[in-house]
């Protein structure tokens, strides 16, 4: 049976995921409409682009009431096991992390309410995200049916009769209990359909990627889900599968002409996050993964206007990452690039992330006032202020 959240659990909670076909969620895509001419300043600069919480804002009061701990713990979206909902229930009871991920094929938490009983051990809402893209990276398809991947969704379908599949399935997710869906693909490719990226993405022309995505996550949004588009900034043409290891883009000059296209203008998609990738960009990153780089956190910020929350890939499922650091070194250095979330579908390990989350905020290592600006942004997408 399926029914509404209650009224104390917000509808648009935001939380990144990842997917099981490419970590932390495949890509993410940006819904359409024609891109403009991007900003040619150069992202030359590592520091961080963060913009912190403003005086007198209405998150202050519930910022304020809440420890260290609990403040570092809204930062995370860690992923469950969803054949096991009481697993869940005390992971939400005893640290108090601000989004779940569901991913894999089970649907116990999907069923018989189970994730109303999650949110009734939080304090503030929870995030529960899945990865529900269609094609091969799908999360409810035994309970509601299948859905085609976005490339057929392209080829077979109008954009508008993908904002209304959107719609029906954002309002299948919402009843079940899910707030974030990390998706769609924006991600430009023509590769065989089963390469990393594949038929997640919907066209290899940005025009054509970006007119479809806007139209998936439209849909979302009017069914009260909320949209993340991926993987910034740009998975599509990448050298290899970042579940594999690190892969690389082009140079950061040739993705401003084609894969960065469908991030344009992209106060267009309206309130959606973005999920950036474990991909190095020449030019951008220097050998890092952007999801920890702070050039490409500033990139986005600063040269596409991005107010939004920011979600990393998998952290802890990826070997891009997972090769180079343990998980809470992973998880504290993506925040101090500038991410606002920091996802591992993986699961475990809450404990000693929080520990050294919480020791690098005493430390100033995870300055306070990063921690604050992240904190606004993500509990206002949970529309956690009041």
């Amino acid at each position: 049976m399926k029914r509404l959240l209650p009224t104390t659990v917000f509808v648009l909670l935001l939380a990144g995921c990842s997917s099981a076909v490419t970590g932390g969620t495949g890509a993410t895509p940006s819904p359409g409409s024609a891109a403009s001419e991007p900003p040619s300043s150069s992202p030359a600069s590592s520091a961080p682009a963060t913009s912190p919480a403003a005086p007198g804002s209405s998150c202050d009061p519930v910022i304020d009431g809440m420890s260290p701990r609990e403040q570092v713990a809204q930062l995370v979206m860690v992923g469950v096991d969803p054949s096991d909902p009481a697993a869940a229930t005390a992971l939400v009871r005893d640290e108090q992390v601000g989004g779940i991920f569901v991913g894999g094929n089970p649907t116990d938490l999907l069923t018989d309410n189970a994730l109303d009983r999650v949110q009734e051990q939080a304090k503030l809402p929870v995030s529960v995200a899945i990865d529900d893209e269609g094609g091969r990276v799908q999360r409810i398809d035994e309970l509601e049916g299948d859905m085609p991947s976005a490339r057929e969704m392209a080829r077979t379908m109008t954009p508008e009769q993908v904002r209304a599949l959107a719609e029906e399935r954002g309002k299948a997710m919402l009843a079940r209990g899910v707030t974030v869906d990390y998706a769609p693909d924006v991600d430009l490719t023509d590769q065989s359909a089963d390469a990393a990226i594949g038929d997640r993405s919907f066209s290899a022309d940005p025009a054509v990627a970006r007119e479809y995505a806007l139209a998936f996550a439209t849909g979302l949004q009017d069914a009260g889900v909320h949209p993340v588009i991926k993987h910034f900034p740009g998975h599509g043409r990448a050298s290899g599968d970042s579940h594999t290891g690190l892969v690389s883009t082009p140079p950061l000059a040739e993705l401003r002409g084609h894969d960065l296209a469908p991030y344009e203008n992209i106060k267009e998609y309206g309130d959606v996050s973005v999920m950036v990738g474990h991909l190095d960009v020449p030019g951008l990153t220097d050998g890092d993964p952007a999801s920890i780089s702070p050039a490409a956190y500033k990139l986005l910020r600063d040269e596409y206007d991005f107010k939004g929350v920011t979600v990393t890939d998998d952290l802890g499922a990826m070997k891009a990452i997972s090769d180079r650091y343990p998980l809470p070194e992973a998880v504290l250095k993506a925040l101090q690039a500038g991410a606002d979330q920091a996802l591992w579908s993986s699961g475990g390990q809450v404990g000693p992330v929080l520990d050294r989350l919480e020791q690098a905020v005493a430390s100033g290592e995870l300055p306070e006032q990063q921690v604050r600006g992240a904190l606004e942004r993500v509990l206002r997408v949970k529309d956690a202020c009041g």
